[in-house]
């Protein structure tokens, strides 16, 4: 819901930042590795309780997913590119809830179970559309430099990184967080259902 505007915030920087790391010969997938293995290091942070440490590292990997991006931009636009992009921030993003529920199995593994659940959901409503919109070659009026269809809702990356940081800041309410943006995923994908479903449906009859 809020990409749209914490894009326009971001972009000059990322923008400045990219150019320098493409004239220093760094490419787009190498920003997108290097991000999910620091980005990974979160996990380990999270079962020690060091969640200052785990909050800069999930800091890391958001910057350099936005990094990645604008650097494609740069250098071109993969479909290789835009598959381990994607591949590895939706582990990523299940990874972090996993972290905390190690942290203190006894108050936040079923929390952490429903958001993980609830990221399936916005995952396959949003990578199935992807697909059928490359298919019928629907283009995204709003995303039109994504390497793939990007479809909104209610909860987007920057919901995402929100939460996660809110996770680290309160850890103590982790599950009451987790249940409140679960929930919001939950209607983010009914919504990218019934969405994508009318429209791929009027597409095909039109």
């Amino acid at each position: 819901m809020l990409d749209k505007y914490s894009i326009k915030v971001i972009k000059w920087p990322l923008n400045q930042s990219a150019k320098v790391l493409n004239q220093l010969g760094i490419t787009a997938n190498q920003t997108t590795l290097l991000g999910f293995l620091v980005g990974c290091l979160a996990f380990p942070a999270l079962a020690f309780q060091q969640y200052e440490w785990a909050l800069g590292f999930i800091v890391f990997n958001r910057v350099c997913d936005g990094l990645d991006g604008a650097l494609a931009r740069i250098q071109g636009i993969s479909d290789a590119g835009g598959f381990l992009d994607i591949s590895l921030d939706f582990l990523f993003y299940s990874l972090i809830p996993f972290g905390f529920v190690i942290a203190n199995p006894e108050h936040n593994a079923i929390a952490g179970a429903f958001l993980v659940f609830s990221f399936i959901g916005t995952g396959s409503s949003f990578l199935a559309f992807a697909v059928m919109a490359g298919k019928r070659g629907i283009e995204n009026p709003v995303y039109k430099h994504k390497s793939l269809y990007y479809m909104s809702g209610l909860t987007e990356g920057t919901e995402t990184i929100a939460s996660f940081i809110a996770f680290c800041i309160w850890p103590q309410h982790f599950a009451v967080i987790a249940y409140t943006f679960g929930a919001a995923c939950w209607l983010t994908t009914f919504m990218r259902i019934y969405f994508g479903f009318q429209t791929l449906k009027t597409q095909q009859e039109s």
